[in-house]
């Protein structure tokens, strides 16, 4: 951490009024040298920010019913210093009857970031696509033929696992908006370094090793979603596999708690309804992370 800190202290420079390119240059290099000081694991495998390689930041989810511009549910959760909102319209009857589907519910996603981006950036509609086709099969679409369900992702701030993250928030929004579906969806992004297996990388480890985002229904155990970019031999990935899956039973635990608590308190509020079982009683869908 030590290092760490001189590293960051010493690229403290005043931005200039004109930017130049040689200006431009300097803190690229500046930018390069940074990143080359910085220790995925230390002596003591402890990784920059002080993490155990398995071990998740600090997650913070808040679960909404309903939302900004009419929406039925909304969810928001920070995971270290990325941040991510998400809104949910719908079932509701589809604006064309042309792309209706006769036997099930459509799902369209749509992904806004800070930055103002084109329709037509790949990043943008990679993300779009690589959630539509998780929940695609997750929710309960039959129910609902011919209807139509929107997911809006706002990111807040990227530092890493943005695609874990978004899935993880997505799931909380649709239980808020009253989507059925077969099993919450939690995911989490792992990266192999040397080899040693990492979960939930920041922005810097994704740059720095091969890493994929392992999405699952933990009460099936269905894998929902392996997204990767990059090339890694079979026997780490399946290593890097098991560990993301494991952790992204824990995550789900986590999920289901603030689930349970917000329903508790809409209860609480309407002094009616169903008791809702409190954390740690007997609950079949808990997935619990062994050491």
């Amino acid at each position: 951490m030590q290092r760490y800190i001189a590293c960051n202290a010493g690229i403290s420079t005043a931005t200039p009024q004109r930017r130049t390119p040689f200006v431009a240059i300097r803190h690229l290099l500046h930018l390069v040298a940074f990143i080359s000081c910085i220790e995925i694991l230390n002596d003591a495998s402890l990784r920059s920010d002080g993490r155990r390689p398995t071990e998740l930041r600090a997650p913070t989810f808040e679960v909404v019913p309903g939302g900004a511009n009419g929406a039925d549910g909304s969810a928001s959760a920070s995971m270290g210093l990325t941040s991510v909102r998400v809104e949910v319209f719908g079932p509701r009857e589809g604006r064309s009857r042309a792309q209706a589907l006769h036997n099930r519910a459509s799902v369209s996603v749509e992904v806004a970031g800070r930055r103002r981006r084109g329709r037509g950036d790949r990043r943008v509609a990679e993300l779009a696509s690589s959630l539509r086709d998780t929940f695609q099969p997750a929710i309960l679409t039959a129910l609902y033929p011919r209807a139509q369900i929107d997911i809006h992702v706002h990111i807040l701030a990227h530092d890493g696992a943005l695609l874990s993250t978004c899935i993880n928030v997505t799931s909380l929004a649709l239980l808020s908006a009253g989507v059925p579906m077969r099993d919450l969806v939690a995911a989490v992004t792992a990266g192999v370094h040397g080899s040693t297996v990492l979960c939930d990388l920041t922005a810097l480890e994704e740059a720095d090793m091969p890493s994929a985002t392992v999405a699952v229904l933990p009460r099936s155990g269905k894998v929902a979603l392996v997204g990767m970019e990059t090339r890694l031999h079979v026997e780490r990935f399946g290593e890097m596999f098991d560990v993301a899956r494991r952790a992204a039973g824990v995550l789900c635990a986590e999920m289901r708690a603030v689930a349970r608590g917000r329903a508790r308190e809409m209860l609480d509020a309407t002094d009616s309804g169903p008791a809702v079982p409190r954390e740690g009683e007997n609950d079949s869908g808990a997935v619990m992370m062994e050491e």
